[in-house]
């Protein structure tokens, strides 16, 4: 028998199809559907469901609650908070059946998804962004963008460490801890050193 390269508690239930990298840890009573795929060094915590075709990449951190359903995909470094959650279909019905117009979502790389959140679906979420606790994200999110409130609005910028981000009149921020350079031009801000 193979060893796996994993952990899982004895309660995760783990469908048939799911690629699970290694060092990564799925604790108590979460639930992984078929042809999930799960990156390297990942933690999916307690009552966590990944609907199938989802893919987490590696060192994403899933807190207690969260719900992925089927459509979304998140880079590497993904935070997702306490009880967020996803959508998929943008008019759900009870008696409707509405599986073929599943929306893709994408959470690009670094990106912090405050607890409570709420992610409607078709609204991709930009690489180091931060969207705050309870905020219900109705539009795209821009890379480095911190986003609160119902519905969410851009209240500012923030480094790839999570900190706000205040540009001088040449355009140019510098994050404290890393002493990383962003600059903004356009409304887009990006790094430059």
């Amino acid at each position: 028998m193979k060893e796996k390269k994993y952990f899982s508690h004895e309660t995760a239930i783990i469908d048939k199809g799911c690629l699970i990298g290694k060092n990564t840890k799925i604790w108590h009573f979460s639930h992984l559907m078929a042809n999930s795929v799960v990156g390297e060094n990942c933690n999916i915590g307690q009552n966590v469901v990944i609907s199938p075709d989802v893919i987490l990449g590696s060192n994403t951190k899933v807190q207690n609650n969260v719900s992925i359903y089927t459509g979304v995909v998140c880079e590497d470094d993904v935070f997702l908070g306490p009880s967020m959650v996803f959508t998929n279909v943008i008019n759900p019905r009870s008696a409707v059946n509405r599986r073929n117009d599943y929306m893709t979502t994408i959470v690009k790389k670094g990106a912090s998804i405050g607890a409570n959140a709420t992610i409607v679906c078709g609204n991709d979420i930009g690489k180091f962004s931060f969207i705050g606790a309870g905020a219900v994200v109705t539009k795209e999110v821009l890379d480095y963008s911190l986003v609160v409130g119902n519905p969410s609005q851009h209240i500012g910028w923030v480094s790839e460490y999570g900190h706000r981000l205040d540009f001088n009149e040449k355009g140019i921020a510098t994050c404290f801890e890393s002493n990383q350079e962003y600059l903004i031009e356009n409304n887009r801000v990006k790094r430059i050193k």
